[in-house]
């Protein structure tokens, strides 16, 4: 299986390690917003082919490689085009850092420390018109402790759980030729 990676940061570089370990899958290119960028510099220590987004909200067609099955975009602020997503097998996956529907958007952790949620999650979810509105693929839990800051719950629970559902997605991509669907609430 082939995959695209779109995303940023310590998550989109630790997802980048996470499925380059993953028998049966091939990172055919990484889409990171800037040069320096973590994802950026871990693609090129990896020797994998990179795209740098010259506009940082939209990842367009060009930036997918032919014969791609699968986009996965981890910690990205870019929307995936129809165009990019029309290349994709499959089409794409992302991972938001709360159980939707509950707090769509940008700022979701934070989101549930300020409203108080003792339930926290995340949620593999197809990427689509509008934001964090896709199909659900896979969803899971975790409790937020007393005195967590959004920084706290992301390290400790949000993250690692990120990187255990995206995986388990592409394998499941990967066994089937298919990736599982539920409609939001």
């Amino acid at each position: 299986m082939k995959l695209v990676l779109v995303g940023s940061r310590y998550f989109g570089a630790s997802v980048l390690e996470a499925l380059r370990r993953e028998a049966g899958i091939t990172i055919a290119g990484v889409v990171a917003p800037a040069e320096d960028d973590r994802l950026a510099l871990a693609a090129r220590a990896a020797g994998l082919p990179l795209h740098v987004l010259a506009n940082p909200k939209l990842v367009p067609a060009g930036a997918v490689a032919e014969g791609c099955d699968l986009i996965v975009a981890a910690h990205t602020h870019a929307r995936v085009s129809n165009e990019a997503l029309a290349k994709s097998k499959l089409g794409g996956v992302g991972y938001h850092p709360s159980l939707l529907p509950r707090h769509r958007g940008i700022a979701a952790v934070e989101w549930t420390i300020l409203e108080g949620d003792a339930i926290a999650g995340g949620t593999v979810y197809h990427l689509a018109d509008g934001w964090d509105a896709g199909a659900v693929a896979a969803q899971d839990w975790c409790f937020v402790a007393r005195g967590d800051t959004a920084r706290t719950l992301w390290e400790r629970e949000l993250a690692p759980l990120g990187l255990r559902l995206l995986a388990q997605v592409v394998r499941e991509a990967r066994d089937t030729d298919a990736l599982p669907a539920h409609t939001q609430n």
